[in-house]
């Protein structure tokens, strides 16, 4: 059953670059949203997360965390069941 990934970030942010190349190596689809631009989308996430940073990282609506997370999930297993491969 495929999963649905959204991602927050920016242009610069290295963390981003990091978590959209992990995501890549899985093969999975993504939706990547932009903020660098959208005040007010960063702001909308911001208020459901609490977090005033990026990436912000969603599977099937559930916030995940950020790049560490990511990576710690994967790191344990868990990142391949989450993503459904």
């Amino acid at each position: 059953m495929e999963k649905t990934i959204v991602l927050y970030t920016t242009t610069f942010c290295p963390y981003c670059h990091r978590a959209l190349r992990k995501l890549d190596e899985k093969k999975v689809e993504y939706q990547n949203i932009n903020v660098s631009k959208n005040k007010a989308e960063f702001e909308k996430i911001m208020a459901q997360t609490g977090w005033d940073t990026v990436p912000q990282i969603f599977v099937d609506g559930e916030f995940i965390g950020g790049c560490d997370d990511l990576y710690a999930l994967d790191a344990s297993g868990e990142l391949d069941k989450l993503l459904g491969i």
